[in-house]
């Protein structure tokens, strides 16, 4: 089996610092004139301030008052992460995955998986469970996926589940409890103790590629069942907002992420954009920036940020 990485990076979130130009940058973004807040962040970026670096960043991965300049988005990612800014050095772990650079991406996913980021502990689970520019090691991989799901990140809660096909039980076993020593350290509430034995839990269908090494049969695919007329979605109204989930390289990831994220979205419909050679993966319609934002608080930590259409 191998697996495949469908993952956003985090959109919405920016840094404040004391600094009057970052701050109004800041405020800029939050009504929505992005040409303004990179206006801002640019001379406190250039000498050296990590949180408007980090905001530029941000700009430059969503095409915010910027083109989308993903290796912009991992310079200025760089250059606030190696200053010990902890949200660039999350996202610039991710962000190195994401343009290809993986074996320079382990160190930060590393840094990041031991502070208990969701998002990292996926991507370097993956990354251990294939063999992906580090040695395969499926007992770390399925505690890191562990830690992940159990933060609420859907695509590690799918492909746990795929784990559980391939990894023996006593390797199962043990990682849940290296999963518990990951929590610990990272200052988070303690997993429950797991008994001697443990039942397997049954796969559920996602879109993972074969193994290199074990070839295995297809999932079933599981029939929906239609929802009752109780809970039938009600009709929403066009206010211009949607919610944008990330932008990928590749659009088969950004179906897949809704298919994992779809059931959060009662009502609403996926819209595929193309932006260069990224697919955009936005969400809607929304009556208003506070419905839209509302949506967004509900799937979190998955990445989501309002915008106005």
């Amino acid at each position: 089996m191998r697996v495949l990485v469908g993952l956003a990076l985090a959109g919405a979130m920016l840094s404040t610092a004391a600094g009057a130009d970052v701050k109004a940058g800041v405020d800029a973004w939050a009504r929505g004139d992005w040409a303004t807040a990179v206006r801002e962040w640019q001379q406190p970026g250039a000498a050296g301030d990590a949180d408007a670096q980090f905001n530029l960043g941000q700009a430059y991965k969503l095409g915010r008052g910027v083109p989308m300049d993903m290796a912009q988005a991992e310079r200025w990612y760089a250059l606030a992460a190696q200053q010990g800014h902890r949200q660039a050095e999350d996202n610039y772990g991710l962000i190195l995955f994401q343009n290809g650079k993986r074996a320079d991406a382990v160190k930060w996913l590393e840094k990041s998986s031991l502070r208990g980021e969701a998002r990292s502990q996926f991507v370097l689970g993956t990354m251990l469970f294939n063999g992906d520019s580090v040695p395969k090691d499926w007992r770390r991989a399925y505690a890191l996926m562990t830690r992940a799901s159990s933060a609420g990140l859907p695509q590690a809660s799918s492909t746990l589940a795929e784990m559980d096909r391939y990894v023996p039980l006593p390797d199962r076993q043990a990682a849940l409890v290296m999963a518990r020593d990951l929590e610990r350290n990272a200052g988070r509430p303690v997993l429950a103790a797991v008994p001697p034995k443990v039942a397997t839990p049954r796969p559920a269908p996602v879109a993972t590629a074969t193994p290199k090494a074990t070839p295995a049969p297809r999932p079933t695919p599981v029939a929906k069942a239609a929802p009752s007329p109780a809970t039938k979605p009600t009709p929403v109204r066009d206010g211009g907002w949607r919610v944008q989930l990330g932008a990928f390289k590749d659009g088969g990831n950004a179906r897949r992420l809704w298919s994992s994220v779809a059931g959060k979205f009662a009502g609403r419909q996926p819209y595929y954009e193309q932006a260069g050679a990224n697919t955009r993966l936005l969400v809607g319609p929304f009556a208003s920036s506070q419905e839209a934002t509302r949506a967004c608080a509900a799937i979190r930590p998955t990445p989501c940020v309002p915008m106005k259409r």
